[in-house]
């Protein structure tokens, strides 16, 4: 004979887990999410809720191995924020207008000031400014390459390279010309070097600036990064292009958001952040689709990756999400 008490715990569990049992049999198998995000086990929503505030107008980041900084364009400063726990950690001045981006050379940190034609350097464990230096027309991004910071001039098509100790100009290098450069990143050996306005890409050779190569992506080459192997390239309306690095051959074109204007490689896939406010994320081995969020606060420009999350400055709102 059942026992009656063992009949109502029965009765109980059934009862609730029962809406497990629905959605499992309706909530994925009817999902029109790619069904690569539900192999993987990324069917479900990409966490929102980390939002933090820093300047107006954030821009660039990047990670230097413990905190995330961001530029503050309107503000003309630079934010500091711990990547374990999103804790602010300081505000400093760049003394310089418009800041745009932030490079980390592994002590310092860099940031292109655009509106007044100058690098700045601060010191990364305290925010100390340790320089500020000259460079071209309207400097946007910039990239290590291990010794030296190179920085994209948007108004004289060219590139300049500042030694990393102590400031000093080695170089400025034409890119295309008429080209407005916008993003930079570093191979292993080259810079690569995307001029917008004629919907190209430059490779020069770091330890010369040598020109290597031009290669078309499409309408207005914007953001760039590299993935071990290939760059990676914001173009036209809604796509990004994927070269070899090796020789500039495009391996393919894969949609993502509206104006992508930051792309960051995770180790395994490609990050790219658009001016509507979203962040599309790709297979770095065949640009496969595994899932695109909205993170609001559009346009959004740039993206940093800190070993397990993705950091989204959003320009619109003056905050920062971590995904």
């Amino acid at each position: 004979m059942l026992n009656p008490t063992r009949s109502i715990i029965v009765s109980v569990l059934i009862l609730t887990l029962a809406p497990l049992f629905v959605y499992a049999q309706t909530g994925v198998n009817t999902s029109t999410l790619n069904p690569n995000q539900i192999a993987i086990l990324h069917w479900y929503k990409e966490n929102l809720t980390t939002a933090v505030a820093v300047g107006s107008g954030p821009q660039g980041a990047a990670f230097d191995g413990t905190n995330i900084w961001v530029a503050n364009s309107n503000d003309n400063t630079v934010t500091k924020i711990r990547a374990g726990d999103a804790e602010v950690l300081g505000t400093f001045a760049v003394s310089g207008n418009f800041p745009t981006d932030v490079a980390f050379d592994g002590a310092n940190i860099w940031v292109p000031n655009k509106g007044s034609d100058s690098v700045s350097k601060l010191r990364a464990s305290d925010g100390t400014l340790l320089g500020v230096f000259g460079v071209g027309g309207a400097p946007e991004r910039a990239a290590f390459d291990g010794a030296n910071i190179w920085v994209t001039n948007l108004n004289d098509a060219t590139v300049s390279k500042l030694r990393a100790s102590d400031g000093a100009l080695l170089g400025v290098f034409p890119v295309a010309s008429g080209g407005q450069p916008v993003g930079v990143a570093f191979d292993g050996a080259n810079i690569w070097v995307a001029n917008q306005t004629t919907n190209n890409v430059t490779k020069l050779r770091a330890s010369d600036g040598l020109v290597l190569g031009t290669f078309g992506v499409g309408a207005k080459a914007f953001s760039l990064a590299f993935d071990g192997a290939n760059i990676w390239v914001g173009t036209g309306a809604n796509h990004v292009t994927k070269l070899r690095a090796s020789d500039g051959t495009v391996l393919g074109s894969f949609t993502v958001g509206l104006g992508p204007a930051g792309i960051a490689f995770d180790g395994a896939n490609i990050w790219v952040s658009a001016n509507d406010g979203s962040v599309t994320k790709l297979r770095a081995s065949n640009g496969a689709l595994l899932g695109k969020v909205t993170v609001g606060g559009s346009p959004v420009f740039g993206l940093a990756f800190d070993g397990a999350n993705i950091w989204v400055p959003k320009y619109g709102n003056g905050t920062i999400s971590k995904l």
